[in-house]
């Protein structure tokens, strides 16, 4: 499935409008099912339906099962797939199937979020804000970082985002080593989307807890993307913009550094200071 559309737009501007070609970027529903109980007994429930950008939707799938909990490592996974059987062609790649080992026990009672959720807004529908907390481990990396790696991050994320270059319209979420160097990056229209399809491929990878490694995203650092990286061990998130009130309460509460207005050679620090080795310019 595509991730850029045509369209055919009326140029507004100071010359006379006129009529052009344009790139989209492509905006679709992805529900996400789980197979799961005893080997004679199995069951299937959906979970979620999200707006997401199609491109590395089993990643998308799995990396939210594992930021919310209800996974703990892909060993937990027997397979993935697309369900082929929807009756429909346009869901023909909108749902896929995760199937759980037998051993996963799953009370649904405990998932306290109700997961349709919004390209915009993973976050709005949580009952508690402590649910939210739950099974978020405290960060003890001694990662340190270098002032001049974090100045360099955001171009080259940019450099990376091939839809966005088309289309102005994605969200991207990178991994980086402590060297600076891009290990991983994802675009989605959502940026928790973004975020889980990365977590998504580093639990493949066999990365994850990603203690030695720092995200950076494109936009704002909201509560659910600091959320997000800790269940994935991350001991320190950029953003390129503002980060909000409960994003810097959760990064302090549990020991993530966290950094906002990544960009033009600036960086603020909410929390999480002594993982960042800073040149004397005095």
């Amino acid at each position: 499935m595509d991730r850029v559309d045509k369209a055919e737009i009326l140029k507004v501007g100071e010359r006379a409008p006129e009529i052009k070609p344009d790139l989209i970027a492509v905006e679709e529903p992805l529900e996400i099912r789980i197979g799961f109980g005893a080997e004679q007994q199995r069951e299937q429930r959906s979970i979620s339906v999200t707006m997401r950008t199609p491109g590395h939707d089993f990643e998308l799938a799995l990396g939210f099962l594992f930021t919310e909990n209800i996974i703990l490592s892909y060993d937990e996974v027997v397979s993935i797939r697309y369900c082929q059987g929807t009756g429909k062609q346009a869901e023909k790649e909108n749902v896929v199937r995760v199937e759980l080992s037998p051993s996963v026990q799953i009370d649904f009672k405990k998932i306290e979020r109700h997961f349709y959720t919004s390209s915009s807004c993973g976050v709005c529908s949580k009952t508690s804000i402590d649910a939210v907390k739950t099974g978020c481990p405290v960060i003890s990396s001694a990662l340190k970082i270098d002032e001049n790696v974090i100045h360099q991050a955001p171009d080259i994320l940019r450099a990376e985002q091939r839809v966005f270059e088309y289309t102005g319209g994605l969200h991207a979420a990178g991994l980086f080593n402590k060297q600076g160097e891009l290990m991983i990056m994802r675009e989605d229209v959502g940026r928790h989307n973004a975020l889980d399809k990365l977590v998504g491929t580093a639990l493949v990878k066999q990365m994850i807890p990603l203690s030695d490694y720092f995200v950076l995203v494109s936009g704002r650092a909201s509560f659910e993307l600091v959320q997000k990286s800790l269940m994935a061990g991350v001991p320190l998130m950029a953003a390129v913009g503002a980060p909000s009130s409960l994003a810097v309460a959760l990064a302090t509460d549990f020991n993530m550094t966290l950094l906002g207005f990544v960009r033009n050679q600036s960086f603020n620090v909410y929390c999480g200071r002594e993982r960042l080795a800073y040149e004397n310019k005095n």
